[in-house]
């Protein structure tokens, strides 16, 4: 899974496409993320010991191929790869610019 938590991606497809947001939560298990402000339901809760009962607004999962990673030189989605250092390290890079990930 190239994405990481706290990258910022875009939202290529969908209800929610053209948003940007950082990444709260990856599950590889099944191949989603949930990305702060974009998937954002109505959840009815109950209350509760820990919390009182409402509508409140949740961010859910959305599918890892429906988004992007976000470039703010070039605003647009970029896609990422792989290469190594001198030194044999692995890092992600930016295949449109080469430029190493932070």
């Amino acid at each position: 899974m190239k994405l990481k938590k706290d990258d910022e991606v875009i939202v290529m497809v969908g209800k929610n496409k053209g948003k940007t947001g950082k990444i709260l939560k990856v599950i590889p298990s099944i191949n989603k993320a949930i990305v702060s402000g974009v998937n954002v339901v109505k959840k009815h809760t109950k209350p509760s010991d820990k919390q009182a009962g409402g509508i409140i607004d949740k961010e859910m999962p959305i599918s890892i191929s429906n988004i992007s990673y976000y470039d703010k030189e070039l605003k647009k989605g970029v896609r990422i790869g792989y290469s190594f250092l001198k030194d044999g390290s692995k890092v992600r890079i930016n295949k449109k610019s080469k430029k190493e990930l932070i």
